[in-house]
């Protein structure tokens, strides 16, 4: 089922949740939503579910206005972060929940009951699990079984609000890479909240970035980390490096050191700043008449395959940070206080418009 949102605008009081927000959800596909805290990304997927309204603007389920429907009528499944199971019945009962408060005409029988949750368990890999109570469940498998029970009444749509929030590190990764597993299987148009990037770029097909109640990008994945709109998206996706000066005719000038920045070759004195990410340094040690960037090396970590150092510019004390192969590290020999070359292999330079 598609899902499209026109000009949404939400206030509580003086704050300002949603700002004009217009939104195509692709059928079948996994979006997240992304950002920070506050940006209006949970705000915007209860008024999806039917559980807030906004202020004005339209929800379109289907190409057919759903503003105005009651939760209960818009078909959709919603699994909360912190599972909101009933602590009192047991994982079969829970997952049949939904199934047995149906109006009485359209309730399943006792026996399509159980072959329904008998085969969501098994979905969700936790079929031996279904005379147990939540309590005597882990985190990940109280999560799996929201997900089974959300799934139970056959939703339209699948949202999911912060769904890996409360579980640690590495029970998430294991939970989403499951996640998108399911998805491809039963290709639900879903919705999940995060404000984790490396979450919603490994699992998502379509990435909505929000900030202060308004969407700075809409891409794929790759196209939103590639390809970053606006300062904020390529700052809020994993560390950077920032380079501030400014930008005349294709060049910037950071401070006596300068960059190439041929997309603004018609920019005349303007404020601009560089952005480099910590893995697009090349690192050298320095010698008479090398190009690049002088910088003395203040700090190495390296475990596993990438070594990261922390660098200070001896032009100005500003600390910037690189990441290289470990290989390259254990190589070059580094100590700590030698003065290195660096050179961005890719720059992405922003001006300032205001």
């Amino acid at each position: 089922m598609s899902i499209a949102v026109h000009q949404l605008n939400k206030r509580f009081g003086q704050f300002t949740a949603l700002n004009n927000v217009s939104l195509d959800f692709p059928d079948g596909e996994l979006t997240a939503l992304l950002g920070p805290s506050g940006c209006g990304k949970t705000t915007l997927l209860r008024i999806i579910a039917g559980l807030e309204f906004a202020d004005s603007g339209q929800v379109l389920l289907d190409g057919q206005d759903a503003s105005q429907q009651h939760v209960r009528d818009r078909q959709v499944g919603f699994v909360f972060q912190h599972y909101a199971l009933f602590k009192h019945m047991t994982i079969f009962e829970n997952i049949a929940f939904g199934l047995r408060v149906k109006p009485k005409h359209i309730r399943p029988s006792e026996a399509q009951i159980k072959e329904k949750v008998t085969s969501l368990l098994e979905l969700v890999q936790l079929d031996w699990l279904a005379d147990r109570y939540p309590p005597q469940l882990s985190g990940g498998q109280r999560q799996r079984i929201a997900l089974a029970r959300a799934l139970a009444v056959e939703p339209r749509v699948l949202l999911l609000d912060e769904p890996f929030g409360a579980l640690d590190a590495k029970v998430r990764k294991e939970l989403r890479r499951w996640l998108r597993r399911l998805h491809d299987e039963l290709h639900v148009t879903s919705i999940f909240v995060t404000h984790d990037q490396e979450e919603a770029l490994e699992v998502a097909d379509q990435i909505v970035l929000m900030n202060h109640g308004t969407v700075e990008q809409v891409g794929a994945p790759a196209d939103i980390y590639q390809h970053p709109a606006t300062p904020f998206v390529y700052g809020f996706l994993g560390n950077v490096n920032l380079f501030h000066g400014r930008v005349h005719e294709g060049v910037l000038d950071a401070g006596g050191v300068t960059f190439a920045a041929p997309a603004h070759s018609d920019i005349r004195d303007a404020t601009g700043t560089g952005y480099v990410r910590p893995h697009e340094f090349d690192i050298d040690r320095y010698s008479p008449g090398a190009e690049g960037l002088l910088v003395q090396l203040r700090r190495a970590h390296s475990i596993g395959p990438l070594a990261q150092l922390e660098l200070e510019r001896d032009d100005n004390g500003d600390l910037l940070e690189a990441i290289i192969p470990s290989e390259r590290y254990q190589q070059l020999k580094l100590k700590v206080g030698e003065v290195l070359v660096l050179r961005p292999r890719r720059l992405h330079v922003f001006v300032d418009t205001h």
